[in-house]
């Protein structure tokens, strides 16, 4: 076997993150078949899950690094439901970018869900289970020792940069990046786009119906979930 699963480090809601044997500057990172919705609050699961998670990310951080996109990604195992990244020191922040506004930030500010931005927002979020991950401003993030300034402006551009990117790219799925979820994580200086890129982290609609498939299925429980994630990694398995 080309890689060999090490010793177990980390536990989070989608995924375990192990060592690599005789590769310390890099993780195996398994994708589980849960879901949860509000910081875990809800939870579920679908079999198959993983795999479909790991098939779309895979496909997606392919095409941002082609892009010359600075990722941790470094190999897909197909056949163990996981993939090989580099090792990196995640920075505390969402970083979310909303193309159209849904969801409880549409209701927050007053506009109809679905409301198209004539530019993209994008916002931070403190990373902290126990606070319920709570939106905060560049200067509680300073004060919070989460990044410094320069970082932050770095971590907007990059998202940016991101957006604009899986907008063409999910439009040749005829799919509608409404907003997701980015992290971020340190390796030697420099920033680099961690964790996953999936319907866990994005709302993806349908160009033509607005049907949504992606984690809203399961948050607002109107079913059909597993039919979805399978909808989205047959469209981007075609392009």
């Amino acid at each position: 076997m080309k890689y060999q699963k090490g010793d177990f480090l980390y536990e989070g809601k989608a995924k375990k993150i192990y060592s690599v044997k005789g590769h310390p500057q890099w993780v195996w990172m398994e994708f589980k078949d849960d879901l949860t919705a509000f910081n875990a609050k809800k939870r579920g699961a679908f079999e198959g899950k993983g795999r479909l998670n790991l098939l779309i990310a895979n496909k997606v951080f392919e095409f941002l690094k082609q892009e010359g996109v600075k990722v941790h990604w470094v190999e897909a195992l197909l056949d163990e439901t996981a993939a090989i990244c580099q090792k990196v020191d995640i920075i505390p922040l969402e970083v979310v970018v909303r193309n159209w506004l849904a969801g409880s930030t549409a209701k927050r500010l007053g506009f109809k869900e679905g409301t198209v931005l004539e530019e993209p927002l994008v916002e931070l979020y403190y990373k902290k289970d126990e606070l319920d991950d709570p939106f905060i401003n560049e200067d509680q993030a300073l004060l919070l020792g989460a990044a410094t300034r320069e970082e932050i402006g770095e971590l907007k551009k990059q998202a940016l940069k991101v957006n604009q990117l899986l907008l063409s790219f999910f439009q040749k799925a005829c799919l509608q990046l409404v907003d997701f979820k980015l992290e971020f994580g340190r390796s030697s200086a420099s920033l680099m786009l961690a964790d996953e890129i999936t319907p866990d982290s994005c709302r993806l609609w349908d160009i033509k119906t607005k049907e949504r498939l992606d984690k809203d299925r399961f948050r607002r429980d109107w079913g059909r979930v597993k039919e979805s994630y399978a909808e989205i990694w047959s469209r981007l398995e075609s392009i």
